[in-house]
């Protein structure tokens, strides 16, 4: 019997712990399902407008679009250019520069990557479809288990409202350091 109440209590006690972890990693990987519609791994540090004179559209390249804006001070690892629509679209890592051909007014916006949800995010890049969607109910179900399961034990000394909590939010506290640990 009291090997029995042993398992209980490591089962019990693992489960709160985990609660933390399991709500961690669930809301991380549905906000990454969402990636492309908001981007939650970059928020906005600096806007600044420019005026520049540009060669025409047909003379633009890859390497004329990345000379330029690092002349104009962005110091960033180049992805990308593109004209599309009358604009100059320059992408880098952490800055996009935008400007129009005609008048040469634009602006440069730098990026900066949101604390801890851009780290979490990485456990969870995947862009296939049905994973997507799959994986969108898998995080909810999980929130939902691990609340309503961390709420069933209503009586005793061993409750979520007595003791359970602390270990929940060990869960959750050990995930954080983790990331800014080794991120």
């Amino acid at each position: 019997m009291k090997k029995q109440k042993n398992i209980r209590a490591i089962h019990r006690d693992f489960g709160y712990f985990y609660l933390g972890l399991i709500i961690s990693f669930a809301a991380s990987g549905v906000l990454m399902n969402h990636r492309d519609s908001w981007h939650p791994e970059k928020y906005t540090v600096e806007t600044k407008a420019i005026q520049t004179e540009l060669l025409p559209e047909e003379q633009i390249t890859e390497k004329y679009a990345e000379n330029l804006a690092k002349e104009m001070g962005v110091d960033d690892k180049f992805r990308r250019s593109n004209v599309k629509k009358g604009m100059l679209k320059i992408s880098f890592e952490n800055t996009d520069v935008e400007i129009d051909i005609e008048s040469g007014k634009g602006e440069i916006v730098s990026f900066k990557k949101t604390p801890l949800i851009s780290q979490a995010m990485k456990l969870h890049k995947n862009t296939s479809n049905w994973w997507i969607y799959y994986s969108d109910i898998f995080g909810l179900s999980l929130i939902t288990i691990a609340v309503t399961g961390a709420l069933m034990i209503s009586a005793g000394k061993h409750t979520f409202k007595r003791r359970g909590w602390k270990l929940a939010l060990a869960g959750i506290v050990f995930p954080i350091l983790f990331l800014l640990l080794l991120a």
